[in-house]
């Protein structure tokens, strides 16, 4: 990974994840929101990546000065269009049956390990089913691969995010979704969003983005990750959490 400061190439604007990206400990990072505000009022596009539930992107979308917010690792997106917020599934498919197989998934985990615990979040996701493994409990690298393992064999597609597992039966990743949310509202082809855009994140379900983008950038506290890391981030900031995006969107606006 090269240092951030490397970074000279003008872009049209960034696709970033939240947690431990924008925040610290849980909490936005007020140096944080402040650089999306100041990458707005300088004409850059700001599109937020997360594996949160729809209902934080709905509200994301809605209220903070971003273009759109992306939740559930592609599954579903939010954006403005014609003064409203609207909404985007990567795969429609039929939302009962897919609840029914989410609820049957969950159900078989939280039954198989004691230690497992659907996140807090939960009662908002629509796309798929999260687990708690740092965010309020801190489970062993053996627990996590177990609760992986359990959701794959209901065929099930996993990620794992520094607070989550996911478990999706949608085909969506950050990168495929990002592509699409540019095309709506921009008319761009994958190609060029790819070019023109960066990605800032911090952890393995960023691998999507952060092979997508040429333009990737990790916060510094990206390095516990390096490890599951294939491609790492191009870019990395010296600083972690929150402040190391702020570090981040200074260097892109000096670009431009």
């Amino acid at each position: 990974m090269r240092p951030v400061a490397e970074l000279t190439t003008p872009l049209r604007g960034i696709f970033s994840d939240i947690d431990d990206t924008l925040t610290h400990e849980g909490v936005v990072v007020p140096e944080a929101y402040q650089a999306i505000v100041r990458a707005k009022a300088a004409g850059l596009r700001v599109v937020l990546v997360t594996g949160r539930p729809a209902g934080w992107a709905e509200v994301l979308a809605s209220v903070w000065p971003v273009d759109a917010a992306i939740a559930e690792n592609g599954g579903v997106g939010y954006y403005k269009q014609g003064g409203r917020v609207h909404r985007l599934y990567f795969d429609p498919g039929d939302p009962k049956a897919d609840a029914a197989r989410l609820a049957a998934l969950v159900d078989d985990v939280v039954a198989t390990f004691p230690f497992a615990r659907q996140s807090d979040d939960s009662t908002l996701r629509v796309t798929d089913a999260a687990f708690d493994v740092g965010e309020h409990q801190r489970l062993a690298p053996e627990q996590i691969e177990a609760i992986c393992e359990r959701c794959r064999a209901h065929g099930a597609r996993v990620l794992v995010s520094s607070v989550h597992v996911h478990g999706c039966f949608h085909t969506a990743d950050k990168a495929q979704m990002a592509a699409r949310i540019a095309e709506v509202l921009w008319e761009e082809a994958p190609a060029d969003v790819a070019a023109s855009y960066a990605f800032i994140g911090d952890s393995p379900n960023d691998q999507a983005a952060f092979a997508f983008f040429p333009a990737s950038i990790g916060v510094a506290n990206v390095a516990r990750f390096l490890p599951k890391l294939s491609p790492p981030p191009r870019f990395v900031t010296t600083q972690s959490y929150g402040y190391g995006f702020a570090e981040a969107i200074d260097v892109l606006l000096k670009a431009r």
